[in-house]
């Protein structure tokens, strides 16, 4: 169904006979998982925000002291730092005074008004349309979490771009010819790398993030096909599919946004939305505009990045041709 671009009218969004159903989907198992619109963590009052991360040296079994030994050379660290910024997200509902009243009005002849269990559909058209607005919100910051392409413009002509998980993840890399080339040994060689580079270890946030195609092809390898029952749990409110792997215990993450030849290998808790709070409003919240006719309008407005952490806990299974377009460094800025 269209969208209405301007004021809503008694004429343009009339009341309807019957019970009312939302026919899109609404559902941001990502965003949802790591804190959502009202979780997460502030950037300290910064458009950018940073954060460090370090290695250790190889292990080694020839390293040991004899007695006495004299200090030699310092042996230090070296600290990485990445970053990400947050993109601005503005929208605006305008109901007009007479929409706002009319709630028994209907379209049809006949009676003039419509309840369904002896509420009338919707109760408040401007409370229905803030709602309606705010999940349509978090679907474009769900997408842009994870396909966002970086953006830190040096002048207001152009919009800041959050930095997506697909962008992000460089060094983890395989691919695949389609999504009827993977193999679980494909897979599992990409959790191995992602492993091997301190990933995954951490039970409860092990997840494999998939689209429609991904999960059928991952419920044939690593369910059907092993005769494995799969079971469930509950992940920051998200109830969340889990199958055995080499590996432990793993999450399957069904995300319509997620590209249908692309599987993600993800440490969820290195994850998180990042804010920047306006001062006495906080982040993401709808405010009142000044009254300019006989309508409400109001304003919803926040600004929100993905802080991804060490882009080396995360892996990507790309097919050959999106291996160019999704890979890029994510140190770049």
């Amino acid at each position: 169904m269209p969208g209405i671009t301007g004021m809503a009218t008694t004429y343009n969004t009339p009341n309807y006979v019957g019970e009312l159903f939302d026919v899109s989907p609404e559902d941001t198992p990502l965003l949802s998982a790591i804190g959502g619109l009202t979780g997460g963590r502030s950037t300290g009052g910064a458009t950018f925000f940073e954060w460090q991360y370090y290695d250790l040296r190889d292990a080694s079994d020839s390293r040991q002291r004899v007695e006495g030994y004299a200090a030699q050379d310092g042996d230090e660290r070296v600290r990485a730092t990445d970053r990400n910024v947050v993109e601005i997200h503005q929208e605006w509902v305008d109901i007009s005074y007479t929409r706002q009243a009319a709630m028994g009005q209907r379209n049809t002849d006949g009676e003039t008004y419509v309840t369904i269990g002896g509420v009338r559909v919707p109760a408040d058209e401007l409370a229905f349309q803030l709602s309606a607005q705010f999940k349509q919100i978090a679907r474009d910051v769900e997408k842009s979490f994870i396909t966002g392409t970086f953006q830190n413009p040096t002048d207001n002509t152009t919009p800041r771009k959050t930095r997506g998980l697909l962008q992000a993840i460089a060094t983890n890399v395989e691919t695949a010819e389609n999504t009827a080339a993977w193999t679980k040994g494909i897979v599992l060689d990409l959790m191995q790398d992602v492993w091997t580079n301190g990933g995954i270890q951490e039970g409860e946030t092990r997840t494999l993030i998939v689209g429609a195609d991904g999960k059928r092809k991952l419920t044939d390898l690593f369910i059907t096909g092993t005769s494995y029952q799969e079971t469930s749990r509950n992940v920051g409110g998200v109830n969340l599919q889990t199958f055995e792997t080499d590996f432990g215990r793993c999450n399957i993450m069904l995300d319509r946004y997620m590209p249908s030849d692309t599987l993600v290998v993800a440490s969820l808790e290195d994850l998180a939305p990042r804010f920047l709070d306006i001062p006495g409003k906080g982040h993401f919240f709808a405010e009142s505009q000044p009254v300019a006719g006989a309508s409400s309008k109001v304003q919803i407005y926040g600004e929100i990045g993905l802080e991804y952490g060490n882009q080396r806990k995360h892996g990507k299974l790309v097919t050959d041709d999106s291996s160019s377009s999704s890979s890029s460094s994510s140190s770049s800025s």
